[in-house]
């Protein structure tokens, strides 16, 4: 009989081999179908817009490698990824300035200056969207109807505009996205037309359906945690339907929250930036519910029709704190006193001492 043979080893115990560049070159093949669909929507114009931030994102950080004195990071693709997020989260009329220069705000402040890959409090491609909200408020809400005639011969007029320069009108090209129809005209999209990508709106996030898929690539994967794109749907699903139960004609069906703006695009691949979110099980699921719960009360109720940023920027934000609260109990560490013991410790340290005198001839005993 062979003795039986125990092996012992410290921790990390990696289950699988992977490493930060096999991980970001996946994720990178994930939203290369999402592009190429983007191009054959928007035509020359979302190439263009993808190449400039994708560019602009890799010449800061090798810009910043270079004055640092740091070594060469272009190589774990996170540069990549946060230009082609960018891009896919702005309309496809943006000019090309305003991009670049949303791409290098994104870089410069969202991940450089934290440090660098691995210490980003925030998800670089939405410190660049935020910039361009706040900066270029007129450029970035100017949707493009999709399958312009002549979008892969000419580029829309705005694409090329000079810096600093107002860019040229583009109404004839120009429409409200399922959102914006919803929030300012009472109107709904067909749910066929929001799965298969038939309507305006950011360069990427037309087609919920093939967003879906390409982010199940990752689930499976598993390149990431399944539970947070689960609890961001989830969560924006049951609180949306919430709303929906109590005034069907007013509020939006949940079907319709989940498959219209970037709502998938954001739980899939932004959301679940490794570096920004919780690593605890109980964390992941807080913190996507947060996010979708947020969505879905930005859309309803605030100014504007999209609230899927901010709402992972402000999840970004509460994430030290999620994990620092679910962190598990170490394994033989004594759990801590339920509450009523605790009171009833308390009680027992208030309690009144007992003053009497003693009884004669006990004192000295």
């Amino acid at each position: 009989m062979k003795p039986l043979r125990i092996e012992l080893k410290t921790s990390p115990h990696l289950k699988q081999a992977g490493s930060v560049e096999h991980i970001m070159r996946n994720v990178v093949y994930a939203l290369l179908p999402i592009c190429a669909f983007s191009i054959y929507h928007f035509g020359l114009s979302a190439l263009l817009l993808i190449l400039t931030t994708t560019l602009t994102c890799v010449a800061t950080e090798h810009l910043f490698n270079r004055l640092g004195r740091r070594e060469n990071s272009l190589s774990d693709y996170s540069a990549i990824i946060t230009g082609i997020l960018l891009a896919l989260t702005l309309p496809p009329a943006f000019p090309l300035w305003m991009a670049a220069v949303s791409a290098f705000i994104g870089m410069s402040l969202g991940k450089v200056l934290f440090g660098g890959m691995g210490f980003n409090a925030f998800n670089p491609a939405l410190v660049g969207r935020a910039f361009a909200q706040a900066a270029f408020p007129g450029a970035i809400s100017t949707w493009t109807v999709p399958g312009h005639p002549d979008r892969f011969t000419e580029v829309l007029p705005s694409t090329l505009t000079m810096p600093f320069t107002t860019p040229p009108s583009v109404d004839a090209y120009t429409g409200a996205t399922p959102l914006a129809q919803w929030k300012f005209e009472g109107m709904f999209t067909e749910t066929t037309d929001l799965l298969l990508g038939l309507t305006t709106g950011s360069v990427g996030e037309t087609s919920a359906l093939l967003i879906f898929l390409c982010g199940m690539y990752l689930v499976v994967r598993r390149l990431i945690n399944w539970r947070l794109p689960a609890a961001v749907l989830g969560g924006a699903f049951l609180t949306a339907g919430v709303f929906y139960l109590l005034d069907p004609a007013y509020y939006p069906s949940p079907w319709f929250v989940l498959l219209s703006g970037g709502l998938m695009l954001g739980a899939f691949f932004m959301a679940s930036d490794m570096v920004a979110s919780p690593v605890t099980p109980w964390g992941v699921w807080i913190y996507g519910l947060l996010i979708g719960f947020l969505t879905v009360i930005i859309r309803l109720f605030g100014g504007l029709p999209e609230g899927i940023m901010y709402a992972i920027l402000l999840g970004n934000a509460a994430s030290p704190l999620i994990d620092h609260l679910t962190q598990p109990r170490p394994y033989g560490k004594r759990p801590p006193p339920r509450l009523r013991d605790a009171l009833s410790a308390l009680r027992q340290r208030l309690k009144p001492k007992d003053r009497r005198p003693a009884a004669p001839g006990k004192e000295g005993a």
